[in-house]
């Protein structure tokens, strides 16, 4: 059985990088390898045993092409909408709110926001299959 640790994205500055996803969600600098023409960082906090790692490549300008495959990393929430409210004020602009149904049946409450590269992130009220 295979166990899932983390999940990758490029970004352009650690530091910028870093400060959102610490602000955000609260993910700390787990690990830091440097290499010579790249840098890894693990991010991660005590909820989830599951990182995020960010992968600098030094020397890169452009901003990198996300193109038509990536779709989203999700997080789960205690309260959705005092979160929102929170990277609202925080100037972090979150997207509006969804109350996602099938037919009558919930199945979420979330919203997304974009990082400094421009990923996309859900967050997601915690409950029902998102404990």
């Amino acid at each position: 059985m295979a166990k899932a640790v983390h999940s990758m994205v490029r970004v352009l500055e650690e530091a910028r990088s870093v400060a959102f996803y610490d602000q955000a969600f609260g993910l700390k600098v787990a690990d830091r390898l440097d290499f010579e023409s790249f840098t890894l960082i693990y991010l991660s906090n005590a909820e989830s045993g599951f990182e995020l790692e960010l992968t600098v490549n030094k020397g890169r300008t452009e901003p990198y092409n996300l193109g038509d495959g990536y779709g989203h990393f999700a997080v789960v929430v205690a309260d959705v909408e005092a979160e929102h409210a929170r990277l609202t004020a925080e100037g972090l602009a979150p997207r509006k709110l969804v109350d996602f149904r099938n037919g009558d049946v919930p199945v979420a409450k979330f919203f997304f926001i974009a990082d400094p590269d421009g990923y996309q992130i859900e967050v997601i009220q915690r409950g029902g299959r998102f404990a």
